[in-house]
């Protein structure tokens, strides 16, 4: 059976208590989704109260995405109004999104006692709303909220208010345990009694408050589901959802389930640090099968098996997921991946060649450091380049510095100055910015753009700073990683440093020099 990944990264984990996207994030994560192939990206809730959203539905129609369709998020009429009366429906057919997913209430408790009107007319609101909905959309999607809270404690009019959607034509019918209190053999059970009663398409949206969303969702899928919700890296409210990541990969290897993604499990590892990158929150090392250490032997007895069988102490291919096997003992980690994407820069390089040992030992030293290669694959391209000698640089820096200022009226002004040498020439130029990096950037590039004037296509369309380790204070060391892009595509870079205008120099540095390299190397 075919089955659909529905992303709710940019509405259920923004929900997290620690992560608050910004519109800029939001589209990001919506380039990042697209890229791996999610069939659905629900992208909020757009209402008066919510501008960024709004916002963010006239944004993401400039998008050029491959695959996944945008879906907006919103709740049934409110009682005792036709759905063109209700501002927060109109709210929804306003944001143009192809898809509405919209929740209404399965629980009789939740009926009587939270927004307190009769049986009858909640299911009138279902019925009604999806109706309204399913003829300005390409599809409606129907959350059935706390689906199996109500069905345990009324089984029948549980199952009425799935019946009133799919009379509206839902062309989904979503069962949300929205507590997260429902344990795998009870929702098993459940599904399997309400396809006795629908014949639309089931999904399942599980939330992690038990420590089973994974296995509710896998189990769901197995019952018939063809509709699987989740948030890559399982962030959330409360203790998160079902780990979208985790479940794409259970998916692929362990139940042969058919996706639009599953050609592109040799990226997750990528995806995953990628996301937690975006979002600013330090990667989970122990996830399954992208973590740091979800391939990591410690011990003789299995590393000793590991060299000889793999599989005798793995359960899969770490390679297959984008991620390598780790020797704690031996301090070797990520050797053959490195060498594999080093071929990929210089065909038929030679794995014994000592120049590869050496950038090995510069890479790792690097990781270690807090580099974290893994999401900023340009900069490890442009250390491999430059290591290799495959790259020329297009400019030297002789000094850089940034003063900030405060006016009369309080207001506080970044001005960078910035000597390079570029070629036979010195160019020493200064800008002001909205803070030290806006002005480092702005001198940078009026240096070099006499020189590429297609730097002028450059974006810088994100910018993050990390503090590492467990050294919190004024003096710890910090990552940077930051996004540019031009008309066709985005990369991302990285500086590390105690001194955070020395990271950020690093970063821009790398992100401007990589469009030179992708200009000089068309095959980037």
């Amino acid at each position: 059976m075919k089955i659909s990944l529905y992303d709710t990264t940019l509405r259920d984990g923004n929900q997290d208590r620690k992560i608050t996207l910004s519109l800029a994030d939001k589209l990001q994560m919506t380039r990042l989704l697209d890229a791996f192939g999610m069939d659905y990206i629900e992208g909020g809730w757009p209402n008066v109260s919510n501008p960024l959203d709004v916002e963010y539905f006239k944004r993401v129609r400039e998008l050029k995405l491959t695959h996944a369709k945008i879906a907006c998020f919103g709740s049934t009429r409110r009682p005792k109004m036709l759905p063109e009366e209700d501002s927060l429906i109109q709210a929804l057919l306003e944001s143009e999104a192809p898809v509405k997913t919209i929740f209404g209430k399965s629980w009789d408790l939740h009926v009587s006692d939270v927004i307190r009107t009769t049986l009858e007319e909640n299911l009138a609101m279902i019925e009604s709303t999806v109706n309204c909905l399913k003829k300005h959309s390409d599809e409606v999607v129907y959350d059935a909220e706390h689906f199996f809270d109500g069905y345990k404690a009324n089984p029948k009019y549980a199952l009425e208010t799935l019946k009133a959607a799919e009379r509206g034509r839902a062309d989904y019918l979503v069962l949300c345990d929205t507590n997260g209190g429902t344990l795998p053999w009870e929702v098993e059970q459940i599904i399997a009694e309400v396809q006795k009663h629908v014949s639309a398409p089931l999904g399942i949206h599980a939330h992690n408050d038990s420590g089973v969303g994974v296995a509710n969702s896998l189990v769901a899928v197995r019952g018939g589901a063809a509709m699987v919700q989740g948030v890559v890296n399982g962030y959330g409210e409360r203790c998160g959802n079902a780990n979208l990541t985790t479940l794409a990969a259970n998916l692929h290897f362990k139940m042969g389930g058919d996706f639009f993604s599953g050609n592109k499990m040799p990226e997750l590892r990528s995806f995953s640090l990628e996301t937690d990158q975006i979002i600013n929150l330090p990667s989970d090392v122990r996830a399954p099968y992208v973590g740091e250490a979800a391939f990591a032997h410690k011990g003789g007895a299995h590393i000793d098996g590991v060299m000889k069988i793999a599989h005798s102490f793995e359960h899969i291919d770490p390679h297959a997921v984008g991620n390598d096997r780790v020797f704690v003992t031996s301090d070797q980690a990520g050797g053959s991946l490195v060498v594999e994407k080093l071929k990929a820069i210089k065909p038929g390089i030679d794995k014994r060649d000592p120049i590869v040992a050496e950038l090995l030992s510069v890479i790792k030293e690097r990781e270690n450091a807090g580099w974290h290669f893994d999401s900023a694959e340009a900069s490890f391209k442009m250390l491999v380049y430059r290591h290799l000698g495959l790259f020329e640089e297009p400019f030297e820096t002789l000094n850089y510095r940034v003063i900030e200022d405060k006016t009369l009226q309080g207001v506080s002004i970044s001005q960078a100055s910035v000597k390079l040498r570029i070629g036979s020439e010195i160019s020493h130029q200064v800008s002001e910015g909205d803070g030290p990096v806006n002005a480092l950037d702005a001198a940078l590039r009026k240096a070099i753009l006499p020189h590429f004037p297609y730097m002028n296509t450059v974006r810088l369309d994100d910018f993050k700073v990390r503090v590492l380790g467990s050294n919190v204070g004024s003096d710890a060391s910090v990552r940077v990683w930051a996004t540019f892009g031009d008309e066709n595509e985005q990369w991302h870079v990285t500086g590390v440093s105690p001194n955070i205008i020395e990271a950020s120099w690093l970063a821009i540095v790398d992100g401007l020099t990589y469009k030179i390299l992708k200009e000089e190397k068309k095959n980037l």
